[in-house]
């Protein structure tokens, strides 16, 4: 029986893009070789990568639909000859009841012509090369620092994919060449979507890249220096004196290429105050009282 991308991706037949790829990403953590070394199902692997190659692509899709392709991307010459045959052209490849009859190259040029004519763009199933799409996950520093990633197409070939400084999430890094084989033996291209893997620590907006950062009451009120962890190495930061939750300090040039990192301050207490600290802490505030709500209860 001919292999059904549906029924591999365990979607439905008029199931959406979105729906599409969310069944693709499941199975291909799943089976990953690189994600479950154990799995030894490389054949499943593949499938899963050919079911999503044709379905990802709207017009191989339609042309699969139509029964003109298969899920391989090669066409089903004998169903679309006689498919063809029995439309308005169909009299055009019919001889005479008794035999004879001109024959037209070009006939059999409007026929098969349009298989192995160049290129991407002329129709699915019917291209030189085939363009394949795949997916990635990588993390937040590789994303933002840049670096090579070793990875396994859905064919089996294993792969080194240079991973640009700073590049971001969604984005398709193409692989010329690194495609599928059309009917004339050529390759065509590989697209690689890439999704990033949040930090804990650092999240990012362009290329600045953003921290939470809590330090001591004593700190805030002092001033010090602290140390603080960027994507490129800790680096040493003064804190002002009187810095208040909630204030953002920048580190210029501690982002992504141009970037910078900007660091959100919150004051956290001891986890216990004791006698001492109360007590200093009483003879101030009968001195120098202050309202740090003033400027919200004004507000009616």
């Amino acid at each position: 029986m001919a292999k059904d991308p549906y029924e591999i991706l365990g979607v439905a037949k008029n199931a959406s893009e979105a729906e599409i790829k969310a069944a693709y990403r499941k199975l291909a953590k799943k089976h990953h070789p690189d994600l479950n070394p154990e799995s030894k199902d490389d054949a499943k692997f593949k499938e899963i990568g050919a079911a999503h190659n044709l379905l990802s692509d709207k017009e191989k899709r339609a042309a699969f639909d139509r029964g003109e392709i298969d899920m391989d991307g090669q066409p089903r010459q004998q169903q679309f000859y006689r498919d063809h045959a029995q439309g308005p052209q169909g009299p055009r490849y019919s001889y005479p009841q008794g035999g004879g009859g001109e024959f037209d190259p070009e006939d059999l040029e409007s026929l098969f012509g349009s298989f192995f004519r160049g290129g991407r763009g002329q129709g699915a199933g019917r291209t030189q090369q085939q363009d394949v799409q795949y997916h990635i996950e990588i993390d937040f520093l590789e994303a933002a620092l840049g670096g090579s990633k070793r990875v396994t197409m859905p064919d089996g070939r294993t792969l080194d994919i240079t991973i640009p400084e700073g590049i971001s999430d969604g984005q398709k890094l193409r692989l010329k060449g690194q495609g599928a084989k059309g009917v004339n033996g050529q390759a065509g291209d590989a697209y690689v979507e890439v999704q990033i893997r949040p930090h804990g620590q650092f999240s990012r907006k362009g290329q600045d890249i953003y921290l939470d950062m809590p330090i001591g009451f004593d700190e805030s009120i002092l001033g010090s220096k602290v140390q603080v962890p960027t994507i490129h190495g800790p680096v040493e930061m003064t804190l002002p004196k009187g810095v208040s939750s909630g204030a953002s300090l920048r580190l210029k040039g501690k982002g992504i290429k141009q970037g910078d990192q900007y660091v959100k301050l919150s004051i956290v207490m001891p986890a216990k105050i004791d006698e001492e600290l109360e007590q200093v802490v009483r003879q101030w505030a009968e001195k120098h009282h202050y309202n740090p709500r003033k400027h919200k209860e004004a507000q009616p």
